[in-house]
């Protein structure tokens, strides 16, 4: 059987959380102390080491000057203890003068230091009966002709390592058992209510999700996780009553969907099946007309049913755009019945997708232009870090009980449903999907002329790096319920023919 295979992994692993901590602590605590103990004994061997090649530098200068002061000739007394192994060497490999425990011996070392760098430190192996030698070398004088003075000592035998690797063995070991028993202890008081906590989560269906687990006191992270658990389950439960207002939303969706689809295809085949009945009694032209009209509505629903699908699942493709530009080129664009009045704050900048902001305004000017009587206004003005832009009209308006309906799926109103001037009744609901896509809001009033106000308000910034295509009302600033959209907007621009007056 191969170590690796799971079964035996499984055979040798803790079954409880408390022994998996434990090992895991225990293992993290040896891979670290380990290394940390073989590091100190090489600092500790380092040390001695150190100490031993400045033992030897200082008997070489001492040495060293002792010879330039004709202090001795022959016999070299050592002067630092333990550096006992000391001779000065001439430039032809001869002796000229040895400590006691040199004294016979040949050079120390065939290393010759230079004149750019008088004092070298070598390692030396080549004396047999005395092992390797812990050697420094040092020009006595300047000159080429300037002997050199070795000093040092044999590097087995003087430092005790033995103790100090035996020490750091032991603590090492100590604190490895002390880990391993402070985990277990520690694991087992800290989960001790997750238990109280998993049975009560265990009790909880589908069907009582009102249930709620006990929070320990204090605020550590078992205290936290409880909350945690029980911020869950009252999302859950908020959750399930959202899905199934979707589900009923989705299936009322569905049926006007496919009612606003029937009646332009019935239209249609009526059409073809009497042209088909009555050849020579059809106006082609004429067949030909309603068809491609009826046709084209088709298209209009579909393409809108595509770009609510696109918009409320995707986020918009941000750049920086000028809007007063960009309000102005739509309106230039269009041959309304009615002329747009233009009140435009000049250099009014956002960050945000122009495609889709250009069909916000397509679609509240295609409504304005539907019930005006004789005024449609564009108005735009930058305030406190967004932009607000308002479409009015004096037509009949909206009234109050209305506001929030208008912006629902397949909604008309009774003027809007002839087929000559009403819409699939979608232009609404893409305008708000696309201004919460931008994490701003889009709301129906009163129009100072006595009609209808749309007004839109979309953060100069854009919506935060995090924010979805549908952001939560807490993404945006200063939102007072969802997306900031009650029944009235307060502080909308006079109209000019008001100021004038």
């Amino acid at each position: 059987m191969k170590v690796s295979d799971p079964s035996l992994l499984r055979r040798f692993r803790p079954a409880s959380i408390r022994g998996r901590i434990t090992v895991i602590v225990t293992a993290f605590a040896t891979l670290l102390l380990i290394p940390t103990g073989i590091l100190g004994s090489m600092v500790a061997r380092q040390a001695f080491s150190t100490a031993v090649w400045l033992d030897a530098r200082q008997e070489a200068a001492l040495t060293a000057a002792a010879w330039r002061s004709g202090h001795f000739h022959h016999l070299i007394t050592p002067q630092v203890t333990g550096v006992d192994l000391v001779q000065v060497v001439a430039p032809n490999r001869r002796v000229l003068a040895a400590s006691p425990a040199a004294q016979g011996m040949p050079p120390l070392s065939s290393f010759w230091p230079s004149e750019e760098d008088p004092m070298q430190d070598v390692q030396a192996c080549t004396h047999d009966g005395i092992g390797c030698l812990h050697l420094s070398a040092l020009r006595v004088m300047p000159g080429p002709d300037s002997p050199v003075v070795y000093a040092g000592r044999p590097i087995d035998g003087f430092t005790p390592v033995a103790m100090f690797d035996l020490l750091f063995t032991v603590e090492v070991s100590v604190l490895v058992l002390l880990t391993a028993w402070a985990a277990w202890k520690i694991a087992g008081r800290t989960l001790r209510p997750v238990e109280a906590i998993r049975s009560d989560l265990a009790a909880v269906n589908v069907n009582d999700l009102d249930t709620r687990v006990p929070v320990p006191a204090g605020d550590d992270e078992i205290a936290r996780l409880a909350r945690t658990v029980n911020s869950t389950l009252a999302r859950i439960e908020r959750a399930k009553l959202t899905t199934e207002r979707a589900l009923r939303r989705q299936r009322e969706f569905a049926a006007d969907a496919s009612h606003e689809l029937r009646t332009p295809l019935a239209g249609l085949r009526t059409q073809l099946e009497e042209a088909q009945l009555h050849p020579d009694e059809t106006d082609l032209r004429s067949l030909l007309k309603d068809a491609l009209l009826d046709v084209e509505r088709l298209e209009t629903i579909i393409d809108d049913l595509l770009l609510l699908a696109k918009v409320g699942a995707t986020a918009p493709d941000r750049k920086p755009v000028d809007m007063s530009a960009l309000v102005r080129d739509e309106v230039a664009r269009r041959s309304d019945r009615i002329p747009v009045r233009l009140q435009l704050e000049d250099g009014v900048r956002m960050h945000a997708a122009p495609l889709h902001l250009a069909r916000l305004l397509t679609n509240l000017l295609d409504n304005a232009q539907r019930h005006a009587r004789s005024v449609a206004e564009v108005g735009l003005r930058r305030a406190d870090g967004f932009v607000e832009l308002w479409v009015s009209d004096d037509g009949p308006g909206v009234p109050v009980g209305e506001r929030e309906r208008v912006f629902e799926r397949f909604t008309r109103s009774d003027t809007a449903r002839s087929r000559g001037r009403g819409g699939a009744g979608l232009g609404l609901a893409i305008a708000r999907d696309i201004a919460r896509a931008h994490c701003g809001s889009l709301v129906a009033s009163e129009s100072p002329y006595g009609g209808a106000m749309f007004v839109l308000r979309l953060p100069v910034s854009g919506c935060p790096p995090t924010a979805d295509a549908a952001p939560t009302p807490a993404a945006i600033p200063g939102a007072a319920g969802a997306y900031a959209e009650p029944s009235q907007v307060e502080n909308t621009p006079v109209p000019a023919t008001e100021r004038r007056a």
